[in-house]
């Protein structure tokens, strides 16, 4: 684990590109997605990719490399929606130990190749914790403004399931991610923290926000800064922003919290944004542009990509990034005491 802190001290990390957008490459059909073990599942199944860890491993594990080749540090796990309240629309939940386990354990074993490969250069995996999709702060139902789709302990207890899939399956860090809404966060902070607690160990946290729109806030209603003191609370590797916006249009966002925390800044922002068939334009040179000002500016610690990002996005990215050095923070010291305001 410390091997992390010390990768952080030493330079800009690069976290992985979009898993979705390369699997639609794929183009795996329904049949596919079902292989043969859920040859006669009563509904369908097309969509749902955290299951193709285990009906098509091996184009996940070839994914993780194509980042890793192209110079990521970090990849994520293809786990985005993988607890039992997301796995509910395909009558999935009894499969959520298996999903995390197994996708981190492929991920696992391709970071380990790429490491002993190159020892200077360790590679990390990343269980990613994505936001379900039921929101704890508002009501779905405009007529019922006090109605609740999901309640802080119901959340609570899926993310601790794959939190504990995750680690059994050897990830380096959680990155809890594409949050909008902060009680759904703390819900899974809250879990990551009862696990550390009962197994007695440590693991580090990523946490990453999205900003939903021109507001600049995210769904839940919180500024970038709001965001940030609302969590600091929690022991963390690092914060930052992720998905919805570009990378020019994220840097505001990125300067109002860089300055006033001690954890690292983590971001992965989208290929621009998404044209009128919901397709991302935005070539790796136009992207490595803008993330060259944060480089500029000292804002973060940990780039990559979100929607639309392909390895060619992740490798230009990496190749704009070695020639900067990281921005300060003291990565020991975030951990062991959250923010003092």
């Amino acid at each position: 684990m410390s091997n992390i802190y010390k990768a952080l001290q030493e330079r800009i990390l690069i976290l992985d590109g979009a898993m979705g957008t390369m699997l639609q490459a794929y183009k795996f059909t329904e049949e596919d997605f079902r292989a043969e073990r859920f040859k006669e599942y009563p509904i369908p199944l097309q969509g749902n990719n955290d299951l193709l860890s285990i009906t098509q491993p091996e184009a996940i594990k070839t994914i993780h490399a194509k980042y890793f080749e192209a110079g990521a540090d970090i990849i994520e796990t293809n786990t985005f929606s993988g607890t039992t309240i997301a796995m509910a629309d395909y009558q999935m939940e009894d499969l959520v130990y298996e999903l995390n386990y197994q996708s981190a354990k492929i991920a696992k074993e391709v970071a380990d190749e790429f490491t002993a490969k190159e020892p200077h250069k360790p590679r990390f995996v990343a269980g990613s914790i994505g936001p379900t999709n039921r929101t704890a702060s508002m009501s779905p139902d405009v007529n019922d403004p006090g109605y609740r789709a999901v309640t802080f302990d119901e959340l609570r207890i899926a993310y601790k399931q794959q939190t504990e899939a995750l680690i059994d399956g050897g990830t380096d860090l959680l990155l809890v991610e594409t949050v909008f809404d902060t009680l759904n966060a703390k819900a899974a902070l809250f879990a990551i923290e009862q696990v550390k607690e009962e197994r007695n160990i440590e693991i580090p946290v990523m946490l990453s926000g999205t900003i939903t729109d021109a507001s600049g806030r995210t769904l839940s209603g919180q500024t970038a800064e709001a965001f940030l003191i609302s969590v600091s609370h929690i022991p963390l590797l690092s914060i930052g922003f992720n998905c919805a916006l570009g990378a020019n249009l994220l840097q505001p966002h990125l300067e109002a919290i860089a300055n006033k925390t001690d954890f690292a800044i983590s971001a992965h922002p989208n290929a621009g944004l998404p044209n009128a068939f919901g397709e991302y334009d935005e070539s790796p040179e136009e992207m490595g542009e803008q993330i060259e000002e944060y480089l500029k500016k000292n804002l973060i610690n940990i780039i990559g990509g979100c929607c639309g990002t392909s390895p060619e996005h992740i490798r230009e990215i990496a190749k704009i990034a070695k020639k900067y050095k990281p921005r300060k923070v003291n990565t020991l010291n975030a951990v062991e005491k959250p923010l003092q305001k």
